[in-house]
């Protein structure tokens, strides 16, 4: 994994580095290849294609502005791209306020699945969803990027610039109140508490 990862690094800074001279197919190659991570990470967070899709295009978008002013990452080019990212899903949180944890059960049924199946998953997608707006922005983006990107603790310390030690701290954190948040709603046999 170390040296996959390593080699990964090494292409990635050669892209960036032509980047940097404005070579288009680096450019291409750069969006082509993190573009479809990036979506899936702010489909992930926000839950909504549309806002998905416009979180890839304004990634994109700050990190030419930022290689035009002569400015941008020197390396870690994927780190850079998330943190981005991330900064974009925060300021969108910042506008609209969270939705309530306990949420509304009436979900669109595909046809195909089992229905209860699907919207069992669904319901459980949106709870998990709605906690992770309720953490504060650093533990929202170390628990994504561990759990749910695979990402290594040293590649989160580099994305989110902490020391390795932080990125622990947050992520224990973060996960004591996911789990706080996620079972307050529940009684102890697993179904809802009654007003």
């Amino acid at each position: 994994m170390r040296l996959k990862y390593k080699m990964e690094d090494s292409k990635a800074q050669q892209l960036l580095s032509g980047a940097q001279r404005f070579d288009l197919e680096c450019l291409a190659e750069i969006y082509d290849r993190f573009s479809p991570g990036l979506y899936a990470y702010a489909m992930r967070l926000l839950g909504d294609t549309a806002q998905a899709e416009d979180c890839v295009a304004e990634t994109f978008s700050r990190f030419l502005r930022a290689l035009r002013a002569g400015q941008g990452p020197k390396n870690h080019l994927q780190a850079y791209l998330y943190r981005i990212a991330h900064n974009w899903i925060t300021d969108q949180y910042r506008r609209q306020p969270p939705p309530p944890l306990n949420l509304d059960e009436t979900i669109y049924e595909d046809a195909s699945h089992n229905p209860e199946i699907q919207t069992g998953e669904r319901i459980e997608q949106r709870r998990v969803r709605a906690a992770l707006k309720l953490l504060t922005a650093e533990q929202r983006q170390v628990v994504v990027l561990k759990f749910i990107e695979g990402w290594g603790n040293e590649e989160v310390a580099v994305a989110i610039q902490k020391p390795l030690g932080a990125v622990k701290a947050l992520q224990h954190r973060a996960l004591a109140s996911l789990r706080k948040l996620l079972l307050e709603g529940e009684t102890t046999d697993g179904s809802q508490p009654r007003n």
